[in-house]
């Protein structure tokens, strides 16, 4: 954990350079003021930490305004340096051509006007983005299936990912989540971890608000990477007081079709776990007439896997959350979000998050609920 905090300020600070660089360089009067600037940004790059600080010590409320300020923030800078960083490539096209064409001043390319022009357009797409965050899409998704038999009544399975409940997703996010839900009339309710995010001892409340469920086949839940930061006792806790069944490297039969696997989180290993579970020997338990559900948090497939599960539900990657970031993402985990058909009629569904994670933003990248009919396959 000290390693990931001395990486994230490294990098998070090399970005405030980068913005002080590029004010200072528009507006050379504030060279004279730069204590304002570098307080400012050396005050962001703490926020974060201090939140959860101030989280621990039991200061809810400044512990909010804290996270919302520098989250906030937090999104407004990736989206101006991804900006700016775009701005010094044209500018560079741009002088690189001028060797060999006589080109026309573009006054867009000089330094006030092209700040000027990124961080209008930062304010812009943060707006929209916090819009985008806030409305939930609920994505429809048809699975059918030679393993249910013909005749039989379609499963409806909703699926959550990736809410992280915390300092700024709280007790408005997860009532208007409920209430969709509710009118969906999910059979089963899954959770592919990251459903709480910090400490969770003050949120007692939204536990509630998601025991209200109730579907008839039941809610399960395997962890993800945030469980574990949050503390793998108070969320366990959490998700059995909202009526989740966790399964940690488990198998659970359900009805008379349907099979559930659920594999634990690899950032189980760095906090005590001495060794995830062999995937593949777990899903060999399940018996070959069912239909498999496959729940992992990350959206890794294990090759040895393919053709023992029907359908794996991950989450994880947000879809990047803030355009372009899914570019980076797209590194580590190299698949598309929504369905991907895999080999031997296995396939992968990997959600674009159903709350957000740091930034209450969300650009290009929707909030989603997803809903999963499973039903008899009609050829």
């Amino acid at each position: 954990m000290t390693l990931f905090l001395l990486v994230f300020l490294l990098i998070y600070g090399t970005a405030h350079t980068w913005f002080a660089l590029r004010l200072l360089q528009a507006f050379p009067v504030l060279q004279s003021w730069w204590l304002f600037p570098i307080g400012w940004c050396l005050l962001m790059v703490a926020a974060p930490v201090l939140s959860r600080l101030l989280e621990r010590e039991g200061q809810t409320t400044a512990a909010s305004l804290t996270a919302y300020i520098g989250y906030s923030w937090m999104g407004l800078l990736f989206l101006f340096v991804s900006l700016s960083v775009l701005l010094e490539l044209l500018r560079l096209l741009y002088w690189s051509a001028h060797f060999f064409l006589r080109l026309p001043d573009f006054t867009l390319l000089a330094a006030r006007p092209g700040f000027l022009c990124c961080f209008g357009l930062t304010l812009l797409i943060s707006v929209y983005g916090w819009f985008e965050a806030g409305h939930l899409k609920v994505e429809h998704q048809r699975v059918a299936s030679s393993k249910l038999p013909g005749g039989v009544a379609r499963v409806r399975i909703a699926q959550i990912s990736d809410l992280h409940i915390g300092l700024i997703v709280g007790p408005h996010q997860v009532q208007q989540l409920v209430t969709v839900l509710k009118g969906l009339q999910p059979d089963l309710v899954v959770a592919t971890g990251d459903i709480v995010d910090g400490h969770i001892s003050h949120l007692d409340g939204v536990s509630q608000m998601l025991r209200e469920l109730q579907p008839p086949l039941g809610m399960v839940a395997v962890l993800g990477n945030h469980e574990y930061y949050a503390g793998l006792g108070s969320s366990r806790r959490f998700l059995e007081l909202s009526g989740f069944r966790l399964l940690q490297d488990q198998t659970m039969l359900v009805g008379e079709h349907l099979a559930l696997v659920g594999v634990d989180d690899a950032a189980a290993k760095r906090f005590g776990k001495n060794g995830l579970a062999d995937e593949r020997r777990l899903l060999d338990t399940i018996p070959l007439d069912r239909f498999v559900l496959l729940l992992k948090h990350r959206p890794v497939v294990e090759r040895q896997s393919i053709g023992r599960f029907d359908l794996q539900l991950s989450g994880h990657v947000h879809k990047g959350q803030i355009f372009p970031f899914n570019l980076l993402t797209w590194l580590n985990f190299p698949v598309r979000a929504g369905m991907n058909q895999l080999a031997d009629g296995s396939r992968l569904y990997v959600s674009r998050g159903t709350g957000t994670w740091g930034p209450p933003i969300r650009f290009l990248a929707p909030p989603e609920l997803t809903v999963i009919d499973l039903e008899p396959d009609g050829k």
